[in-house]
């Protein structure tokens, strides 16, 4: 049974950062790309950020310069360091993993709720 955990949401002021962690646990071999995505209500989830197990990042246009993901393989862990937050950025934040048990497997977090407000 393979999961995945997220933490570090919350409510901050535009402006605030925040930090989110997800880390993978259970029968794996290898974790391969990670990921953030974020719905907000009444819209589509979309990707916001994804790494590769050799750390090449990708980014959504409205979260350049502000986000930056990073990933610690000995820990099956990635990041997602949330900067200069805007209210637009008000989300479910989900990880998501591409992960080797028997196969190849891709598994979402729970999600984590991002408030930006004043």
């Amino acid at each position: 049974q393979v999961q995945l955990v997220e933490s570090g949401g919350g409510l901050v002021q535009p402006g605030g950062s925040l930090r989110l962690s997800c880390a993978a646990s259970g029968s794996i071999f290898t974790v391969y790309g990670m990921g953030w995505y974020r719905q907000a209500p009444g819209k589509q989830r979309e990707l916001v950020a994804s790494i590769t197990r050799g750390g090449s990042a990708n980014y959504a246009d409205s979260v350049k310069g502000r986000f930056t993901i990073s990933r610690d393989n000995a820990k099956n862990t990635v990041y997602l360091q949330m900067n200069s937050q805007k209210p637009e950025d008000t989300a479910v934040y989900y990880c998501n993993a591409d992960i080797a048990t028997t196969g190849l497997v891709n598994y979402w977090g729970q999600g984590t709720q991002v408030t930006v407000s004043s």
